[in-house]
């Protein structure tokens, strides 16, 4: 055997050995969310961006109408209920003279998930994120976009963190 054919069946074989090693350990694709209700309400206001977030993640999913409109309320399989979202900024850090150095941003959502005849699927919860972020006077500008930036990265993730749990969901 020359070199070159040497070199192929090892790598080869490694990739093969790859591929059973993994299938050995139960790794296995994302697969898409499985929901057990065709239909949800949302209570969230439609310029809200953490309603337009969600809508698009929960028609984005392909398996879900997203109802709007207030009458159709008791047509919908469930009601997604946000109580509060709270958006805070909070000083963490001041330097010698006094001005702002770090600051943290933090984001709470809480909601539940219920029929419409009231019952509890996912009783009431609290999300929460925050980010740390540095200031300067000097580039109050940048930090402002920075901080629109965190804000929307931490909602995606609390978006998400809905999403999971409304894909855990099993029966209604």
């Amino acid at each position: 055997m020359n070199r070159r054919s040497l070199v192929r069946h090892f790598s080869l074989a490694l990739w093969g050995g790859g591929v059973v090693a993994l299938s050995g350990c139960g790794f296995e694709l994302r697969q898409p969310m499985r929901f057990a209700f065709k239909t949800v309400y949302l209570t969230l206001p439609s310029n809200s961006a953490l309603g337009v977030e969600m809508r698009r993640n929960l028609l984005g999913s392909g398996q879900l109408v997203v109802l709007k409109d207030a009458t159709d309320l008791l047509k919908a399989d469930v009601v997604l209920e946000v109580f509060s979202e709270l958006r805070e900024r909070v000083v963490v850090g001041m330097n010698a003279s006094g001005q702002v150095r770090d600051q943290q941003l933090r984001l709470r959502i809480k909601f539940r998930l219920r029929t419409p005849a009231g019952k509890n699927l996912i009783p009431d919860v609290e999300l929460f994120q925050q980010r740390d972020l540095s200031f300067t006077e000097t580039a109050a500008l940048s930090k402002e976009i920075e901080e629109a930036s965190l804000y929307r990265e931490m909602q995606t993730d609390i978006v998400q963190q809905i999403m999971r749990r409304l894909g855990a969901v099993r029966e209604l």
